[in-house]
């Protein structure tokens, strides 16, 4: 009769060694992207096992440091750095092309798999190319010479009567014929051409992006001055994305990575380690 406290006891000797055992830890859950498992070993790219991004050349700060993009110094270049580690490539993984601007958001074969290259995101250029989520929300700015006519404009009409230039295919471009008819503006096929027409008097205002305007304006152009924002098209603030082929399967992936950046705050740690300095500019009436 002593054969069920023996049980008891047993079943007792059993629960305790259960309640006691260390819980299973919840093992991290791979991103997925319509079942593309977002990891380098899965990911389909130019180079296995490595990611190429392109971007212009020159490169200019704040968006890169010293026209280097391997170095991770600058915003667009830790956040390619940053999207890189997500998908589970190390630095030494990451390879950098150049493209011209415009050459990059062109349909056809593409000697990248991302570009980061302060792309505002658009539907004209949807037709050609991907977007990946937007890491970064950016107002178009007006600069000019603290000695030039310019300087005295304050309003959006004042702006009509100066010659305005602005880089070619840039949504700053769209943001100066905002202010003048596209036969009035001036166009540049990059930053430096642009600067350079601004010192000799061919034009007396330029259109660049707010984070490029503050570094043009306090560390190229020593009396140069920043007169405000540029009202956004159809009232809406642009959005800097990074560009990947038509369709291609790397999109899903990079937005996911970019959102997961956003969602631990590094996307904002970047923003203030690389992009502190812009503040605000007022928005030009």
């Amino acid at each position: 009769m002593r054969a069920p406290s023996l049980i008891l006891t047993v079943t007792a000797v059993v629960l305790a060694a259960v309640a006691c055992a260390p819980a299973e830890e919840a093992k991290p859950t791979t991103p997925q992207v319509n079942g593309l498992a977002c990891t380098k070993d899965k990911l389909t790219t130019l180079t296995a096992g490595k990611i190429t991004f392109g971007t212009d050349q020159p490169a200019y700060s704040p968006w890169f440091v010293d026209d280097d993009p391997t170095n991770g110094k600058g915003y667009e270049s830790a956040v390619a750095y940053a999207v890189a580690g997500e998908l589970g490539y190390a630095k030494g993984d990451v390879v950098w092309t150049r493209v011209p601007f415009n050459a990059a958001i062109q349909p056809g074969k593409k000697t990248y798999d991302a570009d980061i290259n302060q792309f505002s995101v658009t539907e004209e250029r949807r037709q050609a190319v991907d977007f990946s989520a937007p890491y970064y929300e950016v107002a178009q700015t007006v600069i000019t010479l603290k000695s030039s006519k310019a300087a005295s404009a304050k309003t959006l009409a004042d702006l009509k009567k100066v010659k305005i230039g602005a880089q070619v295919g840039t949504t700053s471009f769209d943001a100066a014929k905002r202010l003048q008819t596209e036969q009035d503006v001036a166009v540049y096929n990059n930053n430096d051409d642009a600067k350079a027409a601004l010192r000799a008097g061919q034009v007396e205002a330029l259109v660049f992006d707010l984070p490029t305007a503050f570094y043009i304006t306090s560390a190229e152009l020593e009396d140069g001055v920043i007169l405000g924002q540029v009202p956004g098209g159809g009232g809406k603030r642009e959005q800097f994305g990074i560009v990947l082929d038509k369709d291609s399967p790397l999109t899903g992936c990079v937005s996911t990575a970019l959102e997961a950046l956003r969602a631990k705050g590094t996307l904002k740690e970047l923003e203030a380690q690389w992009l502190a300095g812009p503040g605000s500019a007022p928005e030009l009436k």
